[in-house]
């Protein structure tokens, strides 16, 4: 399968002629219900033709266009509605490129679905519309498992609000003597109300041993005003939260499946893998070894990194995959997509605004969150952040230190090495070079203006 070309400028003498390269280019315009389908003229009678959104439709068009020897199609993203005419194209042996909507700026003139396909078919036989990133079918599963154990998260973490609620309602001040209701402790004394008891020093026993508190301060922080309505709320949202738990044990078992069915690049094996030492988190982590697994998916130990767990690096992966660096030329290409880098707006040779553009990144955010917890790190990464924020604030400094993870991880699976602190104490090193240069250029300039005064 080839892959569709970018534009080509053709120069004669003085002139300058745009050429097609992408000949066999067709162009869909994609809504909820419908989908419109443009190709070149020459290639059929009704060549700009409407589409239903279901299934049988979905493949209809792939039949006619290969009946018109169609390459390569361009599809502008909308909502999810491209994701399964997508699929079923690239199942069907084509070049498919999706576009940002926001790049596609329709010519003049009314606005139809009709006028969108073709303008969009123009614009792919010249190769003037670049693809956007798509993930290969591994990482896509990986992704929507990921994801979706994400929200699960967030709604077992309203579920445990609920209960916090439900106590504080009925002056049940125990979250002020045990530091987390959900941990042991916490989960036993709920369960004991639930089961009847509300005898204050029997309830206390459920404490272990290792609370801080005294055993007066519990049981005072157990004595409550039961109410029914309360007690039924809180039984509600416990069985609430204990199914959500579980349903994230059943999400962490798929990605297990998932990352042991991953593809196997690096052929990498579990003797070379040197751990990260990291201290595992206490909730929400994996409840597998999944260290090793996505070091054989990337070839190198990005939990080793300042700020990398493995739920993060999990999360980056689902994203990326493990082949990303071989869709982006460069760390500069990967951190400006990840839009961790500003965006410099140029005219006449100087730079009006630079500013980080307001869009939707997951791979920036995973960044970005990663950034923020090396603020007390002891790490140069942690020392570097610090620097950044004592110049310029926190929020530029968690952008400046995302931009910083971002070629980092980079370089460590591009070039299959390991990370170690030397990294970023090059790169500052680089900096007070510079910096140095900077200085002795100016006591230069000084002293030549010295020397006009003798």
């Amino acid at each position: 399968m080839t892959m569709a070309k970018k534009a080509k400028i053709l120069k004669k003498d003085k002139e300058r002629e745009l050429l097609i390269v992408n000949p066999d280019a067709a162009g869909i315009d994609i809504s909820s219900t419908e989908y419109q389908v443009c190709v070149p003229e020459y290639r059929d009678k009704d060549f700009n033709r409407r589409f239903d959104s279901f299934t049988c439709d979905l493949h209809a068009i792939a039949r006619w266009l290969k009946q018109c020897n169609i390459k390569t199609i361009a599809m502008e993203a909308t909502g999810i509605y491209w994701i399964q005419i997508f699929l079923i194209l690239q199942d069907y042996g084509f070049d498919v490129i999706l576009v940002n909507a926001k790049h596609i700026k329709n010519i003049a003139g009314k606005k139809t679905d009709v006028v969108d396909a073709s303008w969009i078919q123009i614009l792919h036989s010249y190769g003037l519309l670049e693809a956007s990133f798509q993930p290969d079918n591994y990482t896509r599963q990986l992704r929507n498992i990921t994801r979706h154990r994400e929200n699960l998260v967030r709604t077992a973490a309203r579920a445990a609000q609920h209960m916090q609620k439900a106590l504080e309602m009925m002056n049940v001040k125990v979250h002020k003597v045990i530091s987390d209701i959900l941990g042991k402790s916490g989960i036993s004394i709920i369960n004991a109300i639930l089961s009847g008891e509300r005898n204050a020093s029997k309830l206390s026993l459920y404490a272990d041993s290792r609370v801080k508190a005294s055993r007066e301060e519990i049981i005072k922080s157990l004595e409550a005003n039961w109410s029914n309505d309360q007690l039924f709320i809180l039984k509600q949202a416990y069985e609430n939260y204990t199914f959500i738990k579980q349903q994230i044990d059943d999400c962490d078992k798929e990605i297990q499946t998932c990352l042991n069915s991953f593809p196997n690049n690096n052929k990498v094996s579990d003797e070379a893998l040197i751990r990260s030492k990291k201290r595992k988190g206490r909730k929400n982590d994996l409840n597998f070894d999944g260290e090793n697994l996505i070091y054989k998916a990337f070839g190198v130990n990005l939990t080793r990194v300042p700020g990398m767990s493995n739920l993060t690096v999990l999360k980056l992966l689902s994203e990326l995959g493990s082949d990303f660096t071989n869709k982006f030329s460069d760390h500069k290409r990967f951190s400006s997509w990840a839009n961790v880098v500003p965006n410099n707006k140029i005219s006449g040779g100087r730079i009006l605004k630079s500013f980080v553009p307001k869009k939707k990144n997951h791979v920036g955010n995973i960044l970005r969150m990663a950034a923020s917890t090396l603020r007390k790190s002891n790490s140069a990464l942690g020392n570097y952040f610090r620097k950044i924020q004592s110049r310029q604030g926190y929020a530029q400094a968690v952008v400046a230190t995302a931009h910083k993870l971002a070629r980092i991880i980079y370089t460590l699976v591009s070039k299959q090495i390991e990370y170690n602190d030397y990294l970023v104490l090059d790169i500052s090193k680089q900096a007070l070079i510079k910096k140095l240069n900077y200085h002795k250029r100016s006591i230069t300039k000084i002293e030549s203006d010295i020397l006009l005064y003798t």
